[in-house]
């Protein structure tokens, strides 16, 4: 077994832990010794073990051991005591000869002390470089996480089921089902991976949704997020009875008329967090996604209308588009976002393909801003 299927190996394994790990990153660890796997494993949920930690708890539980082994990790081994003890102190230990990592880590309290701490106990440690198609596979993996430590904000995804010509209802608001449900249940396992899913007021208003998981299985469910001005969500909305927890930012002025109604959300065991005033009184949008990061969402993924799309677009927040096209033409109805028209074509917002696939009948696009995953 050469490095780059040990290493496919731990991304594989590293996926696993995609709905379960937040606010830690979904990590995956291989170990192999003379081509031969003897144990793998991943980020178990916050609080329990790291993938080096898994995988060596499994190791030692059928009377193995790591000595002379290779340790594929897709994230650079920690070296800090958190909730568990340091993964890095852990090779060590097992004396393992070689370490291959795909991506450094960038939060400070390990970004580098991890290889170093390996390399001076005297294992050989191979980092990928950046450019390397598996480290871009584990950067798309943990790329939340990443976002929150580099950024200190989470990765902002906006998904969107519409017709193939661009609508997400009829003009008089009916929009189930434009898209299958293939679809639907593949836009529920973007949901399972994220930390927690936004949206606005006014659909919550229109539509009253869940926004949560249930077209697949997952060992959590993320929380549901409302920007709500006014504090206009009524007590009784799905969001805030359905299982996990709820979240609700408002930016209306103490003693205002909306205090009762502040009060009464909190009553229902929502969290209600008072955000200052951005553009047009609404929730500033960079202190929002500041104090989700400050939480521990990694990915925040959004489903909400036209408005706060484009107020979200506009304002250059959204990471990733994930679209997905009914074979469907609609006619008049209601846009993916109201943005306001363009003067020149030169001025339009541009974004990258990453990802096209089909979903049943419909078509899944995975798009982004050039370059906005570099960081």
């Amino acid at each position: 077994m050469d490095d780059f299927e040990g290493m496919a190996l731990a991304l594989a394994e590293g996926r696993k832990a995609l709905w379960r790990s937040a606010p830690n990153p979904p990590v995956g660890c291989a170990l192999v010794r003379d081509g031969q796997v003897i144990a793998t494993g991943h980020t178990a949920e916050v609080g329990g073990p790291h993938a080096e930690a898994t995988a060596l708890a499994d190791l030692h539980a059928r009377g193995g051991h790591a000595r002379g082994a290779t340790a594929y990790v897709t994230l650079e081994p920690c070296s800090h005591h958190g909730r568990t003890p340091p993964c890095a102190d852990a090779l060590v230990r097992e004396r393992v000869a070689r370490v291959v990592v795909a991506l450094a880590d960038p939060n400070p309290l390990v970004a580098g002390r991890g290889v170093e701490r390996l390399r001076a106990a005297g294992i050989d440690v191979t980092l990928l470089p950046p450019g390397h198609p598996q480290a871009r596979a584990a950067r798309d993996t943990m790329i939340g996480f990443l976002s929150r430590m580099v950024r200190q904000r989470p990765w902002v995804r906006m998904k969107i089921a519409g017709s193939l010509d661009g609508r997400t209802a009829l003009d008089n608001g009916e929009s189930q089902w434009i898209t299958g449900p293939d679809a639907r249940a593949d836009g529920h396992a973007w949901r399972a991976r994220a930390t927690a899913v936004m949206t606005g007021v006014g659909t919550v208003l229109d539509d009253d949704p869940r926004l949560d998981v249930r077209a697949v299985q997952t060992p959590r469910q993320p929380w549901r997020v409302v920007l709500d001005t006014h504090w206009r969500t009524p007590p009784g909305s799905r969001l805030l009875q359905a299982p996990g927890s709820a979240l609700v930012y408002g930016s209306a002025e103490p003693g205002s008329e909306a205090a009762a109604r502040r009060q009464a959300l909190a009553d229902t065991g929502a969290t209600v967090v008072d955000a200052p005033a951005g553009e047009g009184g609404r929730p500033d949008l960079a202190w929002v996604l500041s104090d989700l990061a400050d939480r521990g969402v990694n990915e925040l993924h959004l489903e909400a209308g036209a408005r706060l799309n484009a107020s979200l677009i506009q304002a250059g927040w959204v990471d990733e588009f994930l679209l997905y096209l009914a074979p469907k033409l609609i006619g008049p109805g209601r846009a993916l976002a109201d943005l306001p028209p363009l003067a020149r074509l030169a001025d339009a917002t541009t974004l990258r393909f990453v990802d096209a696939a089909l979903v049943g009948d419909d078509l899944r696009i995975v798009a982004r801003p050039p370059g906005r995953e570099l960081f």
